[in-house]
Protein backbone atom coordinates (compact mmCIF):
# COMPACT_ATOMS: atom_id res chain seq x y z
CA UNK A 1 0.00 0.00 0.00
CA UNK A 2 1.38 3.45 -0.88
CA UNK A 3 2.71 5.48 1.84
CA UNK A 4 0.49 8.52 0.71
CA UNK A 5 -3.15 5.92 1.11
CA UNK A 6 -2.24 4.76 4.56
CA UNK A 7 -5.55 6.45 6.71
CA UNK A 8 -7.70 5.90 3.60
CA UNK A 9 -10.58 4.55 3.47
CA UNK A 10 -13.54 4.28 0.36
CA UNK A 11 -16.36 7.22 0.60
CA UNK A 12 -19.20 4.63 1.56
CA UNK A 13 -16.66 3.91 4.82
CA UNK A 14 -16.61 8.22 6.09
CA UNK A 15 -20.24 7.60 6.36
CA UNK A 16 -20.22 4.74 8.48
CA UNK A 17 -16.77 6.23 10.33
CA UNK A 18 -19.49 9.63 10.59
CA UNK A 19 -22.45 7.54 12.12
CA UNK A 20 -20.23 5.85 14.66
CA UNK A 21 -18.69 8.83 16.22
CA UNK A 22 -22.18 10.83 16.06
CA UNK A 23 -23.86 7.61 17.78
CA UNK A 24 -20.94 7.80 20.37
CA UNK A 25 -21.27 11.68 21.39
CA UNK A 26 -25.07 11.69 21.08
CA UNK A 27 -25.06 8.37 23.33
CA UNK A 28 -22.06 9.78 26.01
CA UNK A 29 -24.59 13.40 26.13
CA UNK A 30 -28.02 11.71 26.58
CA UNK A 31 -26.23 9.90 29.48
CA UNK A 32 -25.13 12.67 31.21
CA UNK A 33 -28.74 14.12 30.58
CA UNK A 34 -29.99 11.04 32.07
CA UNK A 35 -27.89 10.89 35.11
CA UNK A 36 -28.81 14.49 35.88
CA UNK A 37 -32.15 13.45 35.43
CA UNK A 38 -31.90 10.80 37.87
CA UNK A 39 -30.16 13.41 40.31
CA UNK A 40 -32.93 15.35 41.08
CA UNK A 41 -35.06 15.66 43.73
CA UNK A 42 -38.02 16.19 42.01
CA UNK A 43 -38.85 16.26 38.22
CA UNK A 44 -41.68 19.05 36.85
CA UNK A 45 -44.06 17.70 34.27
CA UNK A 46 -42.75 20.04 31.70
CA UNK A 47 -39.05 18.73 31.71
CA UNK A 48 -39.82 15.70 29.32
CA UNK A 49 -41.93 17.63 26.96
CA UNK A 50 -38.97 20.76 27.35
CA UNK A 51 -36.20 17.38 26.15
CA UNK A 52 -38.32 16.70 23.21
CA UNK A 53 -38.47 20.52 22.05
CA UNK A 54 -34.29 20.43 21.97
CA UNK A 55 -34.17 16.93 20.76
CA UNK A 56 -36.40 18.67 17.83
CA UNK A 57 -34.64 21.79 17.51
CA UNK A 58 -31.40 20.07 17.59
CA UNK A 59 -32.47 16.87 15.72
CA UNK A 60 -33.67 19.34 12.62
CA UNK A 61 -30.29 21.03 12.18
CA UNK A 62 -28.41 18.01 12.85
CA UNK A 63 -30.71 16.20 10.02
CA UNK A 64 -29.60 18.76 7.63
CA UNK A 65 -26.13 18.78 8.38
CA UNK A 66 -26.18 14.98 8.18
CA UNK A 67 -27.56 15.23 4.21
CA UNK A 68 -25.01 18.06 3.65
CA UNK A 69 -22.26 16.14 5.29
CA UNK A 70 -23.64 12.80 2.72
CA UNK A 71 -23.75 15.41 -0.20
CA UNK A 72 -19.85 16.79 0.06
CA UNK A 73 -18.48 13.03 0.63
CA UNK A 74 -20.40 11.52 -2.36
CA UNK A 75 -18.91 14.34 -4.15
CA UNK A 76 -15.27 13.95 -3.81
CA UNK A 77 -14.01 12.85 -7.09
CA UNK A 78 -11.25 10.92 -5.34
CA UNK A 79 -12.26 6.43 -4.53
CA UNK A 80 -10.52 6.86 -1.19
CA UNK A 81 -9.75 9.71 0.90
CA UNK A 82 -8.40 10.70 4.81
CA UNK A 83 -10.69 8.80 7.42
CA UNK A 84 -10.75 11.88 9.00
CA UNK A 85 -12.88 13.68 5.66
CA UNK A 86 -15.79 12.36 7.30
CA UNK A 87 -15.90 16.44 8.84
CA UNK A 88 -14.84 19.24 6.77
CA UNK A 89 -12.81 21.76 9.18
CA UNK A 90 -15.99 24.17 9.57
CA UNK A 91 -17.92 20.43 11.47
CA UNK A 92 -14.58 20.09 13.34
CA UNK A 93 -14.69 23.68 14.72
CA UNK A 94 -18.06 23.31 15.34
CA UNK A 95 -17.88 19.89 17.32
CA UNK A 96 -15.01 20.81 19.32
CA UNK A 97 -16.66 24.24 20.55
CA UNK A 98 -19.80 22.46 21.34
CA UNK A 99 -18.07 19.83 23.10
CA UNK A 100 -15.63 22.74 24.84
CA UNK A 101 -18.60 24.68 25.81
CA UNK A 102 -20.50 22.22 26.95
CA UNK A 103 -18.07 20.89 29.30
CA UNK A 104 -17.26 24.38 30.47
CA UNK A 105 -20.96 24.90 31.40
CA UNK A 106 -21.71 21.70 33.04
CA UNK A 107 -18.42 22.28 35.60
CA UNK A 108 -19.27 25.79 35.70
CA UNK A 109 -22.24 25.56 37.87
CA UNK A 110 -23.85 28.30 36.17
CA UNK A 111 -26.68 25.87 35.18
CA UNK A 112 -28.65 24.39 37.25
CA UNK A 113 -28.83 20.36 37.36
CA UNK A 114 -32.17 20.39 35.69
CA UNK A 115 -30.95 22.59 32.87
CA UNK A 116 -28.57 19.89 32.35
CA UNK A 117 -30.76 17.11 32.44
CA UNK A 118 -33.59 18.44 29.70
CA UNK A 119 -30.83 20.01 27.43
CA UNK A 120 -28.27 17.07 27.49
CA UNK A 121 -31.11 14.48 27.07
CA UNK A 122 -32.69 16.23 24.29
CA UNK A 123 -29.25 17.60 22.34
CA UNK A 124 -28.03 13.05 22.78
CA UNK A 125 -31.08 11.82 21.47
CA UNK A 126 -30.51 14.39 18.45
CA UNK A 127 -26.73 13.74 17.72
CA UNK A 128 -27.19 9.91 17.96
CA UNK A 129 -30.30 10.18 15.61
CA UNK A 130 -28.00 12.31 13.13
CA UNK A 131 -25.57 8.92 13.21
CA UNK A 132 -28.10 6.83 12.43
CA UNK A 133 -28.98 8.71 9.48
CA UNK A 134 -24.94 8.73 8.21
CA UNK A 135 -25.49 4.88 8.85
CA UNK A 136 -28.72 4.59 6.98
CA UNK A 137 -26.56 6.41 4.29
CA UNK A 138 -23.60 3.85 4.15
CA UNK A 139 -26.49 1.30 3.43
CA UNK A 140 -27.81 2.96 0.90
CA UNK A 141 -24.88 4.62 -0.95
CA UNK A 142 -25.07 3.73 -4.26
CA UNK A 143 -28.56 4.11 -4.38
CA UNK A 144 -28.26 7.82 -2.45
CA UNK A 145 -24.96 8.95 -4.68
CA UNK A 146 -26.85 8.83 -7.59
CA UNK A 147 -29.74 11.52 -6.08
CA UNK A 148 -27.46 13.44 -4.36
CA UNK A 149 -25.35 14.08 -7.40
CA UNK A 150 -27.96 14.74 -9.61
CA UNK A 151 -29.76 17.00 -7.24
CA UNK A 152 -26.25 19.12 -6.46
CA UNK A 153 -26.11 20.06 -10.36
Amino acid sequence: MDKNNLFHVKKRTLLSIAGCVWILAGVNVARLGALAYMGLDAIQWFYHPLSLLVFAMFGLMFLKMSFKHTRRIHGYSEPTLPFWNFFDIKAYCIMAFMMGGGIWLRYSGLVPDEFIAVFYTGLGLALAMAGVIFWIMFFRYAKTAQKLVADAE
